[in-house]
């Protein structure tokens, strides 16, 4: 039995969604890694000071910060942006479902994927 058209698009857009998983994960990972070896290879044998508590630095919490920590091939910023790559990736693949849903003409789904989209930025912009 042959598949529909509508079959096969879905099926392209479920793969192009796993890809963009899997190569946003993977980026991250790649980011985490270069920055992890590189503290611990500078920092990895100073004994932990726990008496003291230091928070992240300024420039790590704020996206242009670590972009220029990246930029200037800092340690932290390299893991700090692998961590953000991380927390995009879902919000990237629930923002391009929402593209698919309205491409559809289900608005059910946009509206629901929408709210979720929502309260994901929300969340990502707005700490408590």
């Amino acid at each position: 039995m042959a598949k529909s058209t509508e079959e096969i698009a879905e099926h392209r857009f479920a793969q192009f969604l796993g890809n963009l998983l899997r190569f946003g994960v993977s980026l991250a990972v790649i980011f985490v890694v270069i920055g992890g070896v590189r503290y611990l290879s500078h920092y990895g044998m100073n004994p932990p000071n726990y008496e003291i508590f230091r928070g992240e630095p300024a420039d790590l919490r704020s996206i242009p910060g670590v972009a220029s920590d990246v930029l200037s091939f800092r340690r932290r910023g390299f893991i700090q942006f692998g961590l953000l790559i991380l927390i995009a990736t879902p919000i990237l693949r629930v923002a391009f479902s929402a593209i698919a849903f309205a491409k559809q003409g289900d608005r059910t789904y946009l509206i629901i994927t929408l709210v979720v989209l929502a309260i994901l930025l929300y969340s990502l912009f707005n700490p408590t």
